[in-house]
């Protein structure tokens, strides 16, 4: 059955997820860091759902491919600055951790949206060669 809205589909309610938690990480971040790193990490994060939800409205597979493959850049984008941080930041990185992960220390939206990529190259590819 097909979702109705964005919302509705399990990758954008997993990197919803995942983007809190980056936002609540980065609040303990110190204030030096307040326009730099996190503000970086905290709008690649809202990136990734941004674009899962305009590609998610357009029409053609090439358009959604296009969306979801920038949103998983901006997943890997949050992937890199959080070790980073985290070894720079002792004190927090032992406090606290983002509890994001599973399996292969992935976040489940990372591994949705491979699948949704995956899917949409599937799809463009099968609808490109219609045409022949």
């Amino acid at each position: 059955m097909k979702s109705q809205s964005f919302e509705q589909l399990i990758v954008w309610q997993k990197a919803h997820s995942y983007v809190l938690a980056i936002y609540k990480i980065t609040k303990q971040y110190p204030k030096e860091e307040l326009f730099c790193l996190v503000n970086q990490m905290r709008r690649a994060a809202a990136s990734i759902t941004a674009n899962i939800a305009e590609g998610y409205a357009k029409i053609s597979s090439k358009d959604k491919l296009r969306f979801y493959n920038i949103s998983q850049g901006s997943l890997e984008n949050t992937q890199f600055h959080y070790p980073v941080e985290r070894f720079r930041i002792h004190h927090i990185a032992r406090q606290r951790t983002i509890r994001h992960t599973s399996g292969r220390n992935q976040p489940p939206a990372k591994r949705l949206l491979h699948s949704l990529v995956e899917k949409c190259i599937a799809t463009h590819y099968l609808t490109t060669l219609s045409y022949y």
